[in-house]
């Protein structure tokens, strides 16, 4: 009941006073853009991050991102450029891929340190899909102490196929050794023709299930997980694996990897609900 009445006041009192689109170098010759949401200072700000090629004009996202906004808080919804200046289009799959997990990470760090700028001095990080295990890479990596809280939506693996993951980082780390730098073509995530560079596409690949897992129980926040137990994007046993790790999880019954539907309501209750108990700090 209370995400249908968001819902409602989003469509009656539209945000648009009170968002702007921003645009920052993240790299020479690599600009790119976010939509900044404005919410109450009293409350914490979020970065809300997009799934694997996607923008952060993704229907999830951008449900998600207004939904926070009417409840109260800020939120900035960058799209990773992925080595495309100022990208705003979904990249295919078979595009050339020359970006790289690292890259991802430098860009979420950017826009971290974009919202302290701003004098936002508590941060939380959502993503959804590939977006939650992006983030979960930028936890791994000395984050930010104004960031405190992180959720996970649809959080899944660099899925590979039916591939030897072993096999394949051992090839690729040989061309990479041997300053082979030809496009490699792999099945990744949902695509099954992604053609990339060693060094690139080793980044992904490393992010394997056991890896993500043990960055789950290091992380220095509060993390929750919210997935669909109809999420047929999810290996074999994965809800069993983040459940037996003890980490905060909602499942949302019947939600499908991008809580569409009726399940965008309950995605957003519940990353209300998290927030509404993450301590607020006055604004400086």
């Amino acid at each position: 009941m209370r995400s249908c009445l968001l819902y409602l006041l989003i469509l009656i009192f539209p945000a648009a006073a009170h968002a702007s689109i921003v645009q920052q170098m993240m790299r020479p010759g690599i600009p790119a853009n976010a939509e900044y949401l404005i919410g109450e200072r009293s409350k914490p700000a979020v970065l809300l991050l997009h799934g694997f090629l996607q923008t952060r004009e993704f229907s999830t996202v951008t449900t998600l991102a207004r939904g926070l906004q009417d409840a109260g808080y800020t939120v900035l919804s960058p799209t990773l450029s992925l080595n495309i200046p100022n990208r705003r289009q979904t990249l295919a799959c078979e595009a050339v891929h020359k970006h790289s997990m690292e890259e991802d990470v430098a860009e979420i760090r950017y826009w971290v340190d974009w919202l302290k700028s701003r004098g936002h001095r508590s941060i939380v990080l959502i993503g959804h899909s590939f977006g939650s295990l992006q983030l979960l890479a930028y936890l791994s990596d000395h984050p930010d102490p104004v960031v405190k809280a992180y959720i996970g939506a649809s959080l899944i693996e660099a899925q590979i196929g039916n591939a030897s993951r072993p096999a394949l980082i051992a090839r690729l780390e040989t061309l990479i050794q041997n300053k082979h730098d030809a496009l490699i073509t792999q099945s990744l995530s949902f695509c099954k023709t992604y053609p990339s560079t060693p060094e690139g596409l080793l980044s992904y690949v490393r992010w394997d299930q056991p890896r993500l897992l043990t960055a789950l129980k290091q992380i220095p926040v509060s993390v929750l997980l919210i997935m669909g137990d109809a999420d047929n994007m999810l290996g074999h046993g994965w809800l069993s694996a983040l459940q037996y790790t003890g980490i905060p999880m909602v499942i949302v019954h019947g939600a499908n990897h991008f809580m569409d539907g009726e399940h965008e309501f309950d995605l957003l209750d519940h990353a209300i609900d998290f927030l509404s108990h993450i301590a607020e700090r006055p604004p400086r």
